[in-house]
């Protein structure tokens, strides 16, 4: 337990920060705090490098709307202070803090206070023993480090501890972590350490934590990332628990890369409903598709989804279409139709005629030439009942084509001539 939070034994995959502040400054670290526990946040970590830091937890403690992790390195008597301070929890590289002897002060007063410790390792800070290791097989002289510390800990009788073991390689966390995941029963803490900008860092922490989490291993991640606003990292890991479906908040948006049947300015769409989705607490699904030949059987699931052709398109719910509308309003009356659903009490409201209408706009844009799944799907059904008609279409589709027309007999339109927008 870290403060009221449960970690491991089964319990939700937790979300840690940490803050970009200094510590000392009370009013600024309270005030990141409180972003980032709005972004999402179950754990904050905290820097104490220095006295004042270690003085100004008992404030930050006190305020603070999330557990609070003290961040110690190289001083163990700020270890000392930070649990007399109250922390919920004392982040700890035994590697790097001056000794066995040091380490087991510590034990003993994180057992008084019952203050659970985070304990791991870095690749950038191995114990002397294991750098030549390091070089050879990095991969090993990580998980020789992490069984370690937990050996120290099990000798001083402590088992009240998560442990950590980052690298700032993608490959080195993953198998790392997945070998001491087989070899301890406590639970883990991930991240890719020094993950890089948002853009970079995002990526490999995806990728890196993705992977593990996939797996099953991880009980708290971190996302480390090179910029001043931590509730950034709070969002990316949201973002890969809403991915594997491991935990929901907030909406999910779905849509489509765009391709060359594009005719509307899907780009502008896209960023506003993304805009305007972040007002909602609750885990719906919104779509936006680029055309009609996609607009619903892509994206069949969604609560609520939009799709757009030249000048109209169309809203739908669950597959079915709900209205018709210019595509300068779509992403009004998408919000019109999501905020009709809460007020009815998660009931999608449906006008008939307005269904109908849409229906009809969406025979006439879609491509009859196009083999959906849905189309494919109805051939097969019926070549399997001796509809020869059917079964020639399908036989047509495996078979060589024929040879290529005329370039004069190519319509001269283009499918999207006088498309709205311009790719620029």
């Amino acid at each position: 337990m870290i403060g009221s939070l449960p970690v491991g034994g089964g319990a939700p995959v937790a979300v840690q920060t940490m803050t970009k502040t200094e510590t000392a400054n009370v009013p600024a670290t309270i005030e990141q705090i409180g972003t980032v526990a709005e972004a999402g946040a179950d754990i904050v970590r905290v820097a104490v490098p220095r006295e004042q830091d270690a003085e100004a937890l008992k404030t930050i403690v006190a305020q603070a709307p999330i557990p609070v992790i003290a961040d110690i390195h190289f001083n163990h008597t700020l270890a000392l202070k930070a649990i007399e301070a109250g922390a919920h929890c004392v982040r700890l590289n035994p590697g790097n803090i001056g000794g066995a002897e040091k380490v087991a002060e510590v034990i003993e007063l994180a057992k008084a206070r019952n203050t659970p410790l985070r304990v791991g390792v870095n690749s950038g800070s191995l114990p002397k023993h294991l750098r030549q290791l390091e070089y050879d097989n990095p991969v090993e002289a990580l998980v020789t480090a992490a069984i370690e510390t937990v050996t120290l800990m099990e000798r001083l009788d402590f088992d009240n501890f998560k442990v950590s073991m980052k690298s700032t390689s993608v490959p080195n966390t993953i198998a790392s972590n997945r070998q001491l995941a087989e070899k301890i029963p406590y639970p883990l803490h991930l991240g890719v350490t020094e993950a890089g900008t948002k853009w970079s860092g995002s990526l490999k922490s995806a990728v890196g934590l993705g992977t593990l989490l996939a797996d099953g291993i991880g009980d708290t991640i971190r996302i480390s990332l090179s910029t001043f606003h931590a509730e950034e990292e709070v969002k990316v890991a949201w973002e890969i628990l809403k991915a594997l479906k491991l935990r929901e908040r907030g909406p999910v948006l779905i849509a489509c890369p765009t391709c060359g049947r594009l005719q509307f300015d899907m780009d502008t769409v896209v960023a506003e409903v993304e805009r305007r989705l972040e007002a909602y607490e609750d885990p719906i699904e919104v779509s936006v598709l680029g055309c009609a030949v996609n607009g619903i059987g892509e994206a069949r699931h969604a609560d609520f989804g939009i799709t757009g052709a030249k000048d109209m398109g169309m809203i739908y719910s669950k597959g079915e279409p709900l209205k018709k509308v210019p595509t300068a309003q779509l992403v009004d009356e998408l919000f019109k139709e999501i905020d009709r659903y809460y007020a009815a009490g998660r009931n999608v409201q449906r006008d008939e005629v307005e269904a109908a209408e849409a229906r009809r706009w969406l025979a006439e844009n879609e491509d009859a030439t196009a083999m959906t799944p849905e189309r494919i799907a109805a051939l097969e059904a019926a070549a399997a009942e001796n509809d020869e008609a059917a079964a020639q279409v399908l036989r047509s589709m495996h078979e060589p084509a024929s040879e290529p027309q005329p370039l004069e007999t190519v319509p001269a339109s283009s499918p999207v001539a006088g498309r709205r927008f311009s790719r620029g």
